[in-house]
Parts: structure tokens; C-alpha cells; sequence
């Protein structure tokens, strides 16, 4: 079976390491899905999940959670980098929730005080923390 190598690199190290057959991921220009033998390419990722078909076992699929960042494909090796990643198993569903909440608060006072700097980091900080909720609920 043709495979591929797929690391998560953040500024914390490796978080990911593993063979897979297939990768589903988000870009800035849409989902894009990576077979073995997929053309070399660089693009910029949104905040989302990043869907893993393992090779070890065809049945188990790995879920990434993914604030942005680079993915690079060239020949049978992805790398991503991002400013971090969790795998689904590893993510605190109840504290991404509450930074959820977090988040909703300063998105509200933000906007209120039209402070549209701290209105987009708010909502940034909303994006990922719904991002963690989802694939952590998977």
C-alpha cells in the first residue's frame, strides 16, 4: 500500500508523527486531499481539524485540531507548522468550553468599546477554541 509520512511540527516539537494513506485538510482556498504521489505544493491552513487515514489500521482515523499555519507537501512527506496542534484524544473538551465562553465575553466587549483590534482577537480565540470543542467531541 502506498503510504505517505505526516508530521505536525509546533513550536513546542513534534506532535505528530505517523504514516498515512490519506490526508483531509483546510486551506485558505478551500479542503484539500492528499493521496501518496500528490504534486508538491505550499499553502496557508485555516484554523480546523486535519483528518488522518492511518496506514497501521484502515478502520482508525486520526483527528488534529490546527490553529493555521503551513502545510507542505513534497513527494511522500507533509509536514505542517503551526502555532499549535492537539490530537483529539489529547484536547480537555470542558476547557476548551469555558474559553469558549471566554471568548464570547470578549468578543461582546469588544465590540461594545469598537475596539476592532481586540474584537479580532477575540474572535480568533472563539475559532480555535470551537475548533478544539469539535474535534474533541469526535
Amino acid at each position: 500500500m502506498a503510504q505517505m509520512t505526516v508530521q505536525i511540527v509546533t513550536p513546542d516539537g513534534i506532535k505528530y508523527d505517523h504514516h498515512a494513506a490519506f490526508v483531509l485538510c483546510k486551506t485558505k482556498e478551500g479542503e484539500l486531499g492528499i493521496y501518496p504521489g500528490h504534486l508538491e505544493l505550499i499553502a496557508v491552513l485555516e484554523i480546523d481539524e486535519i483528518k488522518v487515514r492511518r496506514v497501521d489500521d484502515e478502520n482508525h482515523v486520526d483527528w488534529i485540531a490546527v490553529n493555521g499555519g503551513i502545510i507542505e507537501v513534497n513527494k511522500d512527506l507533509i509536514t505542517i507548522v503551526s502555532d499549535s496542534a492537539e490530537r483529539e484524544r489529547d484536547i480537555d473538551v470542558s476547557r476548551a468550553e469555558r474559553a469558549k465562553l471566554r471568548a464570547e465575553r470578549e468578543l461582546e466587549e469588544a465590540h461594545n468599546a469598537h475596539n476592532i483590534d481586540l474584537e479580532m482577537r477575540a474572535n480568533i480565540a472563539l475559532q480555535r477554541a470551537i475548533n478544539r470543542i469539535r474535534c474533541g467531541n469526535r
